[in-house]
């Protein structure tokens, strides 16, 4: 083993440079700087190589973590690169977006009494000196196949499959109903987690390999899915989910009570420079409330934040340990400013045309159900009030109708309305429709989309060369 290493015993951990919190909640920059070359591979050495890398199993896309924090202690990047992206398309996004709280590093064996090393922080280090210095290549196969694939949705699921597939060979196309490619990345994530250049510079490449986009394409309107199945030997429905999850309570109809996806794409065209309604949805001079407490709720806050609002409150119907977001976004809200109202769900919305209040009441977590999470249930006699001018409800999201949306009766949904594929093909009830990310799976992380977007094109090569061979057996014959 590499003297280089294990030196978790005697060196500390230790995180790129974070901006005060003064300083960050004026702007919509990233807060964390980047890694010096003697910082990353010092933090890379502490990794204790251990037999049964943990950070690699509760990694989604099983990246070789290990290996390649070996490889960084010993200044070979470029090897540490090929590593890192044999199993990850996005390493520099997952580097800044994964909560790597409950993922690798939250379950690093040095974790408990040394501190975890800094993955998601290496990870970002290598790639961005990766593109750097020119190692970051378009995926240019080297033979073409005559078969062509249609990928709709152009976020990390489509994305990922789309470069694998191309990577092999085949012509690929991408539908996708927004300006921009990228999906969520592009308008869900503000600037501050990932600037939106880091998603463009994909964009880039994957053009550049030759994946051909079309934007402000919408199915259902522009073709029909049965119209694109027709153009391609595959398809491949990797949509996400976008539809908000409602929440009834009198007074919900008031103004200044708004989705949270609504929210953050306003505040993310106003970075990117588009055309948006002077004081659209803009939190300066407001008292916000937001509703939930996912990795989307923090991101509102955190918006809200720098927007310049008059006080930020996030209301969370359960206990900090219980809350599904990451707790290190957590604690970069608290840091800005953020008063976390735990405990505590709405009831309704007082106000004479728009919103003024937030009635709620107290919560208690009661016994566990089938899963294991306890129950909230309501306190009696808990209500209270909080001044709001703002309400973003940010509790989830669903599928939209896809059989409808895309005048394809024929496509199996679940109860819950994702779309029903095998789990093993990741093929949907109609030949040669594949499905992947969110849509399938449900609202869940870019790192999940990734990895289903790759297992996505492992089928459907597979499907492709079957189809092949037997177009091949039926000429001979």
């Amino acid at each position: 083993m590499s003297e280089k290493l294990l030196k978790f015993v005697t060196i500390e951990q230790e995180m790129p440079e974070k901006r005060g919190a003064e300083s960050r909640r004026h702007d919509f920059d990233e807060i964390y700087a980047r890694f010096d070359p003697k910082s990353a591979e010092t933090q890379a050495s502490r990794c204790s190589q251990c037999g049964i890398p943990f950070c690699q199993v509760h990694c989604p896309l099983h990246n070789n973590i290990p290996d390649w924090l070996m490889l960084t202690a010993e200044g070979r990047l470029e090897e540490a690169y090929e590593l890192s992206s044999a199993t990850n398309n996005f390493p520099e996004i997952c580097g800044r977006i994964c909560p790597q709280d409950r993922l690798c590093e939250g379950n690093c064996v040095i974790e408990k009494g040394f501190s975890s090393v800094t993955i998601g922080s290496v990870e970002k280090y290598i790639t961005d000196t990766a593109w750097e210095r020119g190692w970051v290549q378009p995926p240019l196969p080297e033979r073409e196949i005559d078969q062509s694939v249609g990928i709709i949705g152009a976020g990390p699921a489509g994305l990922a499959a789309a470069e694998q597939l191309r990577r092999k060979g085949y012509r690929v196309e991408i539908y996708d109903r927004y300006d921009r490619v990228g999906g969520l990345m592009i308008y869900g994530i503000p600037n501050f987690k990932l600037e939106k250049e880091i998603v463009a510079r994909r964009h880039k490449l994957l053009a550049d390999g030759g994946i051909v986009f079309h934007q402000n394409f919408e199915v259902g309107r522009n073709a029909s899915l049965a119209d694109l199945r027709a153009r391609h030997d595959a398809m491949l429905i990797a949509t996400g989910v976008y539809k908000a999850r409602p929440l009834q309570a009198p007074g919900i109809g008031l103004a200044n009570i708004v989705q949270a996806l609504d929210y953050l794409t306003i505040s993310n065209r106003r970075g990117l420079g588009d055309a948006v309604a002077e004081g659209a949805l803009d939190a300066a001079g407001k008292h916000v409330v937001v509703i939930g407490g996912g990795d989307t709720a923090m991101d509102c806050v955190r918006t809200a934040v720098r927007q310049g609002a008059l006080s930020v409150k996030c209301l969370y119907r359960r206990d900090r340990k219980n809350m599904p977001g990451s707790q290190r976004e957590v604690n970069h809200a608290e840091e800005e400013g953020v008063e976390f109202v735990w405990l505590a769900s709405p009831q309704g919305f007082a106000g004479n045309g728009q919103v003024e209040a937030v009635l709620a009441h107290r919560i208690h977590l009661g016994v566990g159900d089938s899963t294991g999470r306890q129950t909230p249930q309501i306190v009696e006699d808990s209500q209270f009030t909080l001044p709001a001018d703002l309400v973003i409800l940010a509790l989830g999201f669903d599928p939209e109708d896809m059989p409808t949306l895309f005048e394809a009766p024929g496509l199996a949904v679940s109860r819950w309305g994702t779309i029903r594929a095998d789990h093993r093909t990741l093929m949907t009830s109609m030949d040669g429709v594949f499905a992947a990310g969110d849509i399938v799976r449900g609202a869940s992380l870019v790192v999940w989309a990734v990895r289903d977007g790759r297992d996505a094109a492992v089928s459907i090569a597979r499907y492709l060369e079957k189809s092949a061979d037997r177009t091949s057996t039926m000429a001979a014959e």
